[in-house]
């Protein structure tokens, strides 16, 4: 309950659901290449789902940074389509129960939404929940994409599943960080999967990333996942960056400098102050990518 008593969320159906995997793609925190949003979508468009629950708007989103979409027929405001955080149900191609989080990351009371969440998720029965993100890396586009993990204490075993990340960092948190937490604190499992996507494509979607994550996800938690359409989108990305890469000597030299790096530190941090800056090179990607679709 929000402090006035109104509910945070809303059930509009209760399916029976046998051990689901929750799976966590929220918007608006880091997301490089689109790989966790690309990611979500190719698993829910693989199959039906049914909206489970919504989450009060009002309550945890700023209207202002998240606009609701007017619908307008001759000038006649027919309709508001108001942004929404929600729950819905579906089913991997095993058949096995899946539950997602998806919608804007809350603006505003993140230790309400976790509460929320969580209640939801021993009412469901989550045995496992899944956050997906990706983020940008000195990582080049010609090797394989490589995913670490977070978790909170309780589920540190999962982390070593995936890949982890050495050393002490402290970095700005999204809420799925929070839920982390808060999973932890009501002893159920969860691990956040990332992408670690090449930060020269970063500002583009960078399918690559979106197969590693469906993949990961389907290994971490047991799940069935087809991810060929992603990797085809991938290799077809990859072909075009090859193109962009092969007609300047100085990004040659970054992309073969980056894969010295990570072959000989199995993806270790390196500073991407030590290269040149990808900024030049994020800028032609896309002026190619936009003029290979004219």
């Amino acid at each position: 309950m929000s402090p006035d008593g109104a509910p945070l969320y809303r059930i509009l159906e209760s399916p029976s659901l046998h051990r689901p995997v929750l799976v966590i793609g929220l918007e608006g925190w880091v997301d490089a290449g689109l790989g966790a949003a690309t990611a979500i979508a190719a698993v829910l468009a693989a199959g039906a789902s049914d909206l489970v629950a919504t989450f009060d708007g009002d309550h945890f989103l700023d209207q202002r940074a998240r606009r609701p979409v007017v619908r307008l027929v001759n000038g006649v405001n027919t309709e508001l389509t108001w942004p929404q955080t929600q729950l819905r149900a579906s089913k991997d191609a095993a058949g096995n129960d899946v539950l997602y989080l998806v919608g804007p990351e809350p603006d505003f009371h993140w230790r309400g939404f976790v509460d929320a969440v969580v209640e939801l998720s021993q009412r469901f029965g989550v045995r496992l929940a899944v956050g997906l993100g990706a983020f940008p890396a000195p990582a080049p586009h010609t090797r394989p994409v490589r995913l670490v993990a977070t978790a909170p204490p309780t589920s540190a075993e999962l982390i070593d599943r995936v890949g982890r990340t050495r050393g002490e960092l402290e970095v700005p948190a999204g809420v799925t960080s929070a839920l982390e937490i808060g999973f932890g604190e009501a002893g159920l499992d969860m691990v956040t999967l990332w992408a670690r996507v090449p930060h020269y494509v970063a500002a583009m979607a960078f399918p690559e990333a979106s197969a590693a994550l469906v993949e990961g996800l389907a290994s971490v938690a047991g799940l069935t996942f087809d991810s060929s359409e992603l990797r085809r989108a991938a290799d077809a990305s990859r072909r075009q960056v090859d193109e962009v890469i092969a007609s300047n000597r100085e990004h040659v030299d970054m992309v073969h400098k980056l894969e010295e790096a990570i072959d000989s530190a199995e993806g270790n941090p390196l500073g991407v102050d030590t290269l040149p800056s990808g900024d030049e090179l994020a800028a032609e990607l896309e002026q190619f990518l936009r003029d290979e679709d004219h």
